[in-house]
């Protein structure tokens, strides 16, 4: 076996039966998920989980999760942080980039192993077949082997932060819109819940992620939770510190029975006031950020106007010079 892979491998070929039994390895296990994510649940299992739903037992899994994933079902214990508090973080970031899927914490750790396992396999087929082991350094090693599977790994999370920053960035955006359209249905005589489902989908077209936020609100109120813990929830679903005051504002006005309708007119305003200002601190941050790029643009093709015509003269002067001074001679 050594003679047969020492033409591929060279100095590595007395490696070869580990390769061998590596690969085989983790082409059972390629095989075995399938066969695993097909495989049916004991009989036995269901009519236990029927009997317990029966007597109105729930158990932790299903009051965290809520789901009907079966094949989820089988990988929970890799697919999850098995902490509360860690699993809740990271829950909390799912909803705020837009995942509230039953599954979406296991989606977003089996897209996690899956990406860093594919990253993996590139780097090392990029190392042994493009590369080469005997022309690589150890610290190239590391880079192209490890580089693409490190990549793979936290790309996911990567992505939901930028999600999020581009969620954050809409709703903030369509929020004070959103205010006076509440403030005009409340005062036409409508009530919060009809004003807060009006708004929803007048939003749509324009600002899908807050106007699924409102139809979340409006259905939740239509099915009988208290109003406060609806607004809260929305607070912390949205993460955008401009939602949770108008959370706060609309608690304590129905708290002290103030109108509703005063307090979205000042808040509207306040929301209108600081749009603006961001718009105008986004425009004072211009100039500063475009310094670099207008010297890099502008500053080589200057030099090249100024300096050039200098530089070919004095060149054309001294070519001059030596043909002269070759003729004196």
């Amino acid at each position: 076996m050594t003679a047969l892979l020492e033409p591929l491998l060279g100095d590595m070929a007395p490696l070869a039966p580990v390769f061998l039994a590596g690969g085989l390895g983790i082409l059972l296990i390629l095989v075995a998920i399938p066969l695993l994510i097909r495989e049916r649940d004991d009989p036995l299992n269901k009519l236990a989980k029927q009997a317990q739903s029966k007597r109105g037992g729930t158990t932790e899994a299903s009051l965290r999760f809520g789901s009907r994933n079966d094949k989820l079902e089988k990988y929970a214990s890799f697919l999850e942080p098995q902490d509360a508090k860690e699993y809740s973080e990271i829950a909390k970031k799912l909803m705020q980039a837009g995942y509230r899927g039953p599954d979406a914490v296991r989606f977003f750790f089996a897209a996690q192993v899956i990406l860093g396992i594919i990253g993996l396999c590139i780097g090392l087929a990029y190392y042994y077949l493009a590369l080469g082991p005997d022309n690589a350094t150890m610290q190239q090693t590391a880079i192209y082997v490890l580089g693409p599977g490190a990549a793979g790994y936290f790309g996911p999370k990567y992505w939901i932060t930028r999600r999020i920053q581009a969620r954050h960035e809409e709703i903030e955006q369509g929020f004070p819109d959103a205010l006076d359209m509440l403030l005009v249905c409340v005062e036409a005589g409508q009530s919060l819940d009809q004003a807060i489902l009006r708004v929803s989908g007048e939003l749509q077209a324009s600002y899908p992620a807050l106007a699924y936020e409102f139809t979340v609100v409006s259905h939740e109120m239509k099915a009988g939770k208290d109003k406060t813990a609806v607004l809260n929830d929305m607070g912390d679903r949205c993460g955008v510190q401009d939602v949770q005051s108008f959370v706060t504002v609309l608690i304590q006005s129905q708290t002290f029975g103030t109108s509703i309708a005063e307090a979205l007119r000042l808040y509207s305003a306040e929301m209108r006031d600081k749009r603006v200002m961001r718009a105008e601190e986004k425009a004072n941050k211009l100039p500063t950020k475009m310094t670099l790029a207008t010297m890099m643009l502008t500053v080589p093709p200057l030099l090249i106007i100024l300096v050039g015509p200098s530089l070919h003269g004095i060149t054309a002067l001294g070519g001059v010079g030596e043909t002269v001074g070759v003729e004196d001679e």
